[in-house]
């Protein structure tokens, strides 16, 4: 499968470059809410979907920039319709006014608006007569929808609860807008939108491939604190630290004043080698959470965010709200932050942390928090919510999907029901429901009507269709792939029809996104668990448990085990309630046991609890990727040290093993999809090893199996049978490997010595096959190199 990882570095062919286009230049208001006049970009007599207009005597230099656009693009107007649905003259890509969600099935209507005039009056005039008008005709409105400093609305207050109570009156309101904007369209994003593109090659914080097709930049702008290492733009390698913060801010500050709302990614350093994301070695969340010996530098890099995002201001000192996405697609094995690499619930302190140290302690209030894993999860919440932080800890939830078949099924079903499942979380739980990620992956333009197929998919749920952003990658261009199509690539013209979709906004759609008038609730005490976390190994004689209670101070918090004596912890100089735990010398014998925490706060105990296996973990011989003796009888620790592809269930089976105490059962489910995998990562040497062994008892089915290994990047599979039920070793000769058929970049490679130094990865993959069963069990023990 594509992932995140691979996009930022594979290369495609492109079909051909972007023509050369002649270009006039417009002064106009920027669109989004440095416009005052609230028409989010329609400056005075302009059609914001082509451009073209004419301008007025008198403007203010500052609000005003010119804007290098296509002369050939036609105006292509979207349909309009009036308040009661009917047709109206076409006004181009007129802004709508407030709508209401419309019937389920049907498209939401485009509005009538008013345009200013074509006349010598200044903005400031203009305001002043929209408001006069306004009043005359009775009504209450907002001047500018989605101005800098929105002016509170009259009356109560909404409330809001988010994950920051402190937040930004900017940042309150933009998730009411998010949340308000449900089922009345979807909001377009794409990843570097201002710095990356075919269309052009300096970034000037105009340009963009989005604008250049389609005459409008997307609602959504999306980041990368890759900008602060220097490795993406306006980042750069040479710059000084200062230099590379401040190129972070000014990209939000840009993405701003294009109208758009502002998410960032975080593609961080592994702290523990140095090197960059894609490398997987040295169990990094377990070295930079509390007492890990790469904790000062994770603070640092987390540091570096808050300045970016705090000085990212508007000239009136408002901070610029920004939907912040760290530790994306962890349920996949490509970041060290991903599945197998980390364990749950060490996936889930690391984001409790990240969140209460940019909100606590540097004070950032002007990020909104979302959690976004690799799907699919089959519609299956468990699945979805599998490492979720919580509730206390994240204000929109998403996912991201990629097609690598680029056709109507069965990635697209797949991702409609996982959007359906994610907008029901959401309403459930108070949280934004958004597509984080989204994408043509596998070879490019397969399907020249990718964008609006997959729009009238998504339209056609009424759950799905209630997202309210989706969010397509960057185009790194050169020969990397266009996740945006520009004029000349086959997909253009499907995907203006896309931008031309009433259900589909970007920025000049956008309306009221900063106006909301909200309060925040308050969050009531909380308390977790920080370390040890759930299902950790201790195997010293003694470990540091440390809780956080936020936002209240408690009088008093204890630890005990297994239901034992409550002992004290007292709070230390990093805000921690901390105490060593000195470990029963019985206990440390490969055992779990119970660790609880507690206080008392308003009235009400708060606890939280791990389980804790306890000892030294006699390592594998080498070449060993498991025997299954290793997991203290604990089926949750068993299936934390595996990845997972689709529908399958491990436990440790004591009836059906090759030797030892345990092996393997590896229950699937082909109801869903046509293939499901477990897989181990790894960090070995293998070169002086021949074949690939293993215990295997078949459930008889004309099901198939495959045993894949990762080496030197390549992915090599051998297929198995799963007919055999007597119980018996598999051989499996290296020579006889070959590139999976997915790896089609090593077609023709060698599973040799030179591979074989680096092996990553162990998979078994169970294969549906014609006419089989749709569920059984198999049973697995002593998977070696030999």
């Amino acid at each position: 499968m594509t992932n995140c990882a691979q996009r930022c570095r594979v290369t495609y062919p492109i079909r051909s470059a972007a023509p050369v286009m002649m270009t006039t230049t417009l002064a106009r208001a920027p669109p989004g809410h440095h416009d005052p006049t609230g028409q989010r970009g329609a400056g005075p007599g302009h059609c914001p979907h082509c451009r073209a207009r004419q301008t007025g005597a008198e403007h203010e230099p500052a609000a005003l920039e010119a804007l290098e656009l296509p002369s050939q693009l036609p105006c292509k107007p979207k349909a309009v319709r009036d308040t009661r649905g009917q047709p109206t003259t076409p006004l181009g890509r007129c802004t709508p006014a407030p709508r209401e969600s419309p019937p389920l099935g049907e498209r939401p209507p485009r509005q009538t608006e008013t345009y200013m005039p074509s006349s010598p009056l200044n903005r400031r005039t203009f305001i002043l007569l929209g408001a006069a008008v306004a009043a005359a005709a009775g009504t209450r409105t907002t001047v500018a929808a989605a101005a800098t400093s929105p002016t509170p609305l009259a009356g109560t207050p909404t409330p809001v609860r988010i994950v920051d109570d402190e937040a930004t009156p900017a940042t309150r309101a933009l998730f009411a807008y998010l949340k308000r904007q449900q089922g009345k369209g979807i909001l377009f994003g794409h990843q570097h939108d201002l710095t990356y593109g075919f269309t052009f090659t300096t970034p000037n914080g105009r340009a963009s491939d989005t604008r250049a097709g389609v005459g409008d930049y997307p609602a959504v702008f999306g980041w990368d604190t890759l900008i602060l290492d220097g490795d993406e733009r306006p980042g750069a390698e040479g710059a000084s630290e200062a230099e590379n913060i401040a190129a972070l801010s000014r990209c939000i500050r840009q993405g701003d004043a294009r109208g758009g709302i502002n998410t960032l990614s975080a593609h961080m350093p592994n702290f523990v080698t140095g090197k960059n994301f894609h490398d997987t070695t040295g169990r990094v969340v377990s070295q930079i959470l509390p007492g890990g010996a790469k904790h000062a530098h994770f603070n640092a890099f987390l540091d570096r965010i808050a300045k970016a995002v705090k000085r990212a201001l508007r000239p009136d000192g408002t901070a610029i709200p920004v939907v912040f996405r760290p530790f994306h697609e962890n349920n996949g094995a490509w970041f060290w932050w991903g599945a197998g690499h980390t364990t749950p619930a060490e996936f889930i302190e690391l984001f409790r942390y990240t969140v209460e140290y940019l909100r606590d302690t540097r004070g950032v209030h002007n990020l909104l928090y979302a959690y976004s894993p690799n799907s699919s999860f089959a519609g299956d919440p468990a699945d979805y919510l599998k490492t979720y932080p919580g509730d206390r800890f994240v204000d929109v939830l998403g996912f991201d999907s990629y097609d690598e078949n680029a056709g109507p099924t069965p990635w697209l079903d797949a991702v409609v029901k996982d959007l359906a499942m994610v907008v029901r979380l959401a309403n459930e739980r108070g949280k934004a429901p958004a597509f984080t990620e989204f994408g043509e992956g596998g070879t490019e333009v397969r399907n020249q009507q990718w964008f609006t197929q997959l729009a009238q998919a998504i339209e056609a749920d009424p759950l799905a269709r209630q997202v309210t952003y989706m969010l397509t990658w960057a185009n790194f261009g050169g020969t990397k792939r266009a996740y945006v199509p520009y004029p000349g690539h086959l997909l253009f013209p499907d995907f203006v029809k896309y931008e031309q979709d009433p259900y589909t906004l970007f920025a000049a759609d956008l309306r009221g996104v900063y106006s909301a008038h909200t309060t925040a609730v308050k969050n009531a005490p909380f308390l977790h668990l920080v370390t040890p976390t759930d299902r950790q190994r201790v195997a010293a004689p003694r470990t540091t448990i440390r809780v956080r209670v936020t936002p209240a101070r408690a009088s008093q918090v204890t630890y005990s085990v297994n239901g034992g004596r409550a002992r004290k912890l007292c709070l230390d100089t990093d805000g921690f309630y901390s105490g060593d735990w000195t470990i029963d010398p019985a206990l440390r014998n490969n055992r779990s046991v119970t660790l609880t925490v507690s206080t008392r706060l308003d009235g009400k105990t708060l606890t939280d609890s791990a389980v804790v296996l306890l000892g030294e973990l006699t390592p594998l011989p080498v070449g060993w990727v498991d025997d299954f003796e290793g997991y203290a009888a604990d089926n949750t620790a068993l299936s934390q040290a595996y990845t997972h592809v689709n529908s399958h269930t491990l436990t440790l089976s004591a009836d059906h093993k090759s030797s030892g105490s345990y092996g393997l059962a590896y229950a699937y489910d082909f109801t869903g999809s046509e293939y499901t995998g477990a897989g181990k990562p790894l960090d070995a040497d293998w070169s002086a090893f021949t074949s690939l062994a293993l215990w295997l008892r078949g459930d008889g089915s004309a099901n198939g199996g495959a045993l894949q290994i990762v080496a030197d990047g390549v992915d090599f599979w051998y297929q198995i049978p799963l007919s055999d039920t007597s119980g018996q070793d598999v051989r499996a000769p290296f020579s006889e490997f070959t590139p999976a058929p997915w790896d089609t970049e090593h077609t023709g490679a060698v599973l040799d010595a030179a591979h074989l130094a680096e092996v990553t990865a162990f998979n078994l993959y169970l294969v549906h096959g014609s006419g089989a069963a749709t569920k059984g069990t198999v049973y697995v023990d002593n998977i070696r190199a030999e």
